[in-house]
């Protein structure tokens, strides 16, 4: 972040006067020449919005951690369109990396050597691109990060074709069939195509994800009669599968048959495990729930149901659930 600016930046925004922004150019430039070139190259960095846009564009850039010099070699090389119309392209450009769940220190570097050149024109959304090219986000990360240059080819308006297959879909689904038969199922039957479709991810990590339920204390042949029920647990990473399981065992002191006997609840958030036994713990301090609700009656039931079948059995119940639900961000 620059500090030099800070105080200039809340004048602005508190004002919103050509005069300030002028005021901010001066801080960031070498010279009054430098200055002065900017503005009549780019007339509309003071005149759009009366400087406004150019405010919003640069309080991006440092929220973003752009230094004074990065700063003032943008704004010496700003294209030629209006400052609104790049703010809007480069926001586009940014929620594209993260949408497409590229890494945050992968995302600056490329924000921060190319910002010109993402904020000259408008992208497709993330879901039309991963489509069209027929890829998914860990390709398409690599191909930007390789390239960010091949950004443009995605510009609204043009055509995209679908890239060459690299051979991984069949692997993964060679993997993916493998695994499904040595836990038992029957070769092309119903219940393994279900689960083919079911399952997303590369199929070189369902052993692994695996391994979290049987290392956790759970037979083999349970946790395959588990996935069997309910595929989808291993949809997660080893590392969140495994926290998952911590917080019920260790946090919320439930036994690891719980988990055999209700496999989804590992696809449950934290947030909501944690929301609704806040809320049951608060009701059975109270007296208005039983002592040793299993883990389906918990978590299983909509937010209206719980609400009106356990909640709303004590007076301050809905005023709880409300403080809890801020509390958790629910």
């Amino acid at each position: 972040m620059i500090g030099l600016c800070g105080s200039c930046l809340k004048r602005i925004h508190t004002n919103g006067t050509k005069c300030l922004i002028l005021s901010f150019f001066n801080e960031i430039f070498c010279s009054e020449e430098e200055v002065g070139g900017v503005v009549r190259r780019h007339p509309g960095l003071m005149l759009d919005g009366s400087g406004s846009k150019t405010f919003s564009l640069i309080t991006v850039l440092v929220k973003l951690g752009f230094k004074r010099g990065e700063l003032s070699s943008l704004l010496l090389q700003f294209p030629r369109m209006q400052v609104g119309t790049f703010t809007r392209n480069f926001r586009q450009a940014l929620l594209f990396l993260i949408e497409i769940e590229m890494e945050a220190d992968d995302i600056v570097k490329i924000i921060s050597e190319y910002s010109t050149f993402v904020g000259s024109f408008a992208l497709k959304k993330p879901i039309s691109i991963l489509t069209n090219l027929n890829i998914g986000k860990k390709r398409l990360c690599n191909m930007i990060k390789e390239d960010p240059r091949q950004l443009k080819n995605w510009t609204l308006g043009l055509r995209v074709n679908p890239l060459p297959n690299s051979g991984e879909n069949e692997q993964s689904l060679i993997q993916k069939t493998e695994f499904l038969l040595k836990l038992g199922f029957v070769p092309n039957s119903t219940e393994m195509k279900k689960s083919l479709k079911v399952f997303r991810g590369k199929g070189g990590e369902l052993q692994e994800r695996f391994d979290c339920f049987v290392k956790a204390g759970l037979d083999r042949e349970v946790v395959s009669e588990m996935i069997k029920v309910a595929p989808h647990v291993l949809n997660q990473t080893k590392d969140l599968i495994e926290t998952k399981i911590d917080f019920l065992v260790n946090g919320l002191g439930y036994p690891i048959s719980s988990i055999a006997n209700f496999p989804s609840c590992i696809s449950y958030t934290i947030k909501r495990v944690k929301l609704r036994f806040s809320m049951y713990n608060w009701l059975k301090e109270q007296g208005a729930a039983g002592p040793s609700l299993a883990l389906s009656t918990i978590l299983a039931s909509s937010d209206k149901k719980f609400v009106k079948y356990y909640v709303e059995h004590h007076p301050r119940g809905p005023e709880v659930w409300e403080k809890l639900k801020k509390e958790f961000n629910v």
